[in-house]
């Protein structure tokens, strides 16, 4: 983008947060595709705000949009008295808890009088689904909803390994919930952007979504680079991901419960860091009970650790979109041990990129492999590191994302499909 010839476009995006931190993928996707066509058209961000943020946040907007809108909301902090309260009352509710939370009359009303106004928006995208349930029918502008995962499955799989009947019970309607949800959104706007082919295939199998196309993840290949200042340490492992996202939590407990003693029984000096923002009390539980665990929280640059550890391990049972923390090790050249899950989305292949393991003794045999033969481990991070390299740098997937834009510009006319006619 731009399109040879076509006009600069001003588009009105939306988002229920500022993106800085950039401390998950989420986020980190978000900014390096926004940083990048930002560059030839004007974008218009309009998101919620809960206070919760950087200081520096709505100064640093700068980097990614030509305009900021921020509306304040109130969002319950995680494990406080009120979100527990919200949680009893969404059971009487029709949206799951993930996208009632979001619901804002001001951000409807201030998307309706920017896309009437007379600031020329051209086209609306909508970042994620849960800012979908702010976005009304009938608006005179195409529309875009750029999907990072298939929420409904996420909830599925966090419903297949809860162990207690009530929460098990409560992740299952929260599933079904999600699926009604998401499937309508999916199939009123005009178009829908996948993040993995995988998850194009279950938007147009599942929801019968048939406006659709897939834009392949990206990273910084610059930034994700090993200095080569140290050696990674011969029995150090490491995952990371924001540690207050659920199914990263689960990863680290399932690993340290099932995984890691069977390591550790072969390799003794064996460690793992958990390094990521805002560590759950589970999480930090798991390095008391475990002295092989460190749990760093939040660091000011993953880099060090990443270079530091001989294996980088994703032992995930939930999850859905892409895996960015996999794009960022391999461009760090560190072997890599994931779940299928785990790797899904990405062109990876087991033996050649990574290596897949889905059970615990799979697993632990397969880190075991690594520690135990370094070069093998080092040539099977050197390919991985060149696959990102030539293929998968952020400018060549935001370019993807506004040719999509730009197609849906020139074949969608407001006034033969406006936003919820396809219902």
């Amino acid at each position: 983008m731009p399109v040879p010839g076509a006009p600069d476009v001003h588009i009105l995006w939306l988002k229920t947060e500022l993106l800085h931190p950039l401390d998950k993928g989420g986020r980190i996707r978000t900014y390096q595709m926004l940083r990048h066509l930002v560059r030839d058209h004007r974008i218009t961000y309009l998101t919620l705000d809960d206070g919760r943020r950087d200081p520096d946040a709505v100064e640093r907007a700068q980097e990614y949009c030509t305009d900021l809108v921020r509306l304040p909301v109130e969002t319950a902090m995680k494990g406080s008295p009120q979100f527990y309260w919200e949680l009893a009352n969404n059971l009487v509710s029709p949206l799951p808890y993930a996208i009632a939370k979001y619901r804002s009359s001001a951000m409807e009303r201030e998307i309706v009088r920017l896309s009437e106004g007379d600031d020329s928006i051209d086209l609306l995208v909508c970042d994620f689904l849960a800012s979908a349930v702010n976005v009304p029918n009938g608006l005179p502008i195409p529309t875009v909803l750029f999907q990072h995962n298939v929420e409904a499955l996420i909830w599925d799989r966090h419903a297949a390994v809860a162990t207690h009947p009530l929460r098990r019970a409560y992740l299952r309607r929260q599933s079904r919930l999600m699926s009604a949800f998401e499937r309508a959104q999916c199939r009123r706007f005009d178009h829908v952007v996948a993040v993995s082919r995988q998850d194009a295939a279950w938007f147009a199998r599942e929801y019968g979504v048939s406006d659709l196309s897939s834009v392949a993840t990206g990273v910084d290949t610059d930034y994700f680079r090993p200095k080569g200042t140290a050696r990674p340490e011969a029995q150090r492992l490491i995952y990371t991901g924001s540690m207050d996202w659920m199914p990263n939590a689960d990863a680290v407990a399932h690993f340290t419960d099932a995984i890691l003693p069977a390591v550790a029984a072969e390799a003794p000096d064996v460690r793992l860091d958990v390094v990521g923002r805002n560590p759950s009390p589970a999480v930090l539980s798991l390095a008391r009970r475990d002295t092989r665990v460190r749990v760093t929280g939040t660091v000011p640059d993953v880099r060090p650790y990443l270079e530091a550890a001989r294996v980088f391990v994703v032992p995930l049972r939930i999850g859905g979109g892409t895996r960015l923390k996999i794009f960022e090790a391999m461009a760090m050249e560190k072997a890599i041990v994931t779940t299928s899950i785990g790797a899904e989305g990405l062109p990876v292949r087991h033996g050649e990129h990574v290596l897949l393991a889905d059970t615990p003794a799979e697993f632990a045999d397969a880190v075991l492999r690594l520690l135990r033969d370094p070069a093998y481990a080092a040539s099977l991070g050197a390919r991985a590191a060149e696959l990102v390299r030539s293929r998968f740098g952020w400018i060549r997937a935001t370019d993807h994302f506004a040719d999509i834009c730009m197609n849906t510009l020139a074949f969608v006319s407001p006034n033969a499909k406006l936003v919820g006619q396809s219902q």
